[in-house]
């Protein structure tokens, strides 16, 4: 066992996991809610090192971090054949698990239901914090380790801009290579049988805790009913509700409540889909 080489590989996996949920979630939410002109371009730009072959890839790599390059000249910053550029290959060809498994959850979660979060007085953060990201976390999770898998994995963008050094840049896979053309079958089933193990590890953690919006919906709705039958956010959340009675809902991010006329009370569009989706009722806001 290349133990060297499993460590480098671990190390490059982590650094390029952060990398994948720095930048995944952003643009998968981005991608997700907003329309804007060159969404489709950057659609197909982080798509794109899911097709293109692993050395073409890592041409376009070479020619961004190398010296030719005048931003990477005038900051003076030199990651060819480093571990640094194998963390940085390894994040551009997981990131599009990523995004497109998060952008997947993202899409499912009804904006009814944020809306209803925003009248029961829920601060954007909070609805962030409390509905979409709760909603969304078995495709955050399953982008999260498909993209960390896809990292531990890279190999031929990594020889490109990395090279093969071993005790510097060799990781696993390269490892593995070497180890073949060295007829080293022992070593190199021994190595084989590790990432195949951290490959099943990884799928088996998707499976298991890994859940679609819709079960998610179901269990918050019985644990908010249990807790909090009026609301389904938690007690700290301000109370708004004389915001509310005065058009504050409004003012909350609701759209399309129409002004309570005299005599006659309104009633927001869509307000018992919201609940029955909770579980619990939201109460009289008016």
């Amino acid at each position: 066992m290349n133990w060297p080489a499993f460590w480098l590989s671990l190390r490059v996996a982590g650094t390029a996991l952060a990398g994948i949920i720095l930048l995944g979630v952003p643009l998968s939410l981005l991608l997700a809610r907003v329309r804007f002109r060159g969404k489709l371009l950057l659609e197909m730009l982080i798509t794109l090192p899911l097709v293109l072959p692993p050395t073409v890839m890592g041409y376009y790599l070479l020619i961004v971090l190398g010296r030719n390059n005048p931003l990477v000249r005038a900051m003076g910053v030199d990651l060819l054949f480093t571990w640094q550029a194998a963390a940085f290959a390894s994040i551009v060809v997981g990131l599009p698990l990523m995004v497109q498994a998060a952008r997947g959850a993202f899409e499912s979660i009804s904006v009814e239901i944020e809306e209803a979060a925003l009248v029961d007085g829920a601060s954007r953060w909070q609805v962030w914090w409390y509905v979409t990201l709760p909603l969304a976390r078995g495709g955050i999770l399953a982008g999260l380790i498909m993209g960390g898998m896809r990292a531990l994995g890279e190999f031929g963008a990594t020889l490109m801009i990395a090279g093969n050094i071993p005790g510097r840049t060799q990781t696993l896979p390269l490892a593995i290579y070497d180890a073949v053309q060295s007829r080293e079958y022992t070593q190199a089933g021994l190595m084989v049988l590790v990432m195949t193990g951290l490959a099943f590890a990884g799928l088996w953690v998707i499976r298991r805790f890994g859940a679609s919006p819709d079960s998610l919906t179901r269990d918050y709705g019985k644990q908010s009913k249990r807790s909090h039958p009026a609301s389904p956010f938690p007690r700290s959340f301000p109370d708004r509700s004389a915001d509310r009675r005065s058009g504050g809902a409004d003012r909350a991010g609701w759209r399309g409540v129409p002004p309570a006329s005299p005599g006659r009370a309104a009633s927001p569009p869509g307000k018992a889909s919201c609940a029955s989706q909770f579980g619990g009722q939201l109460g009289d806001h008016h």
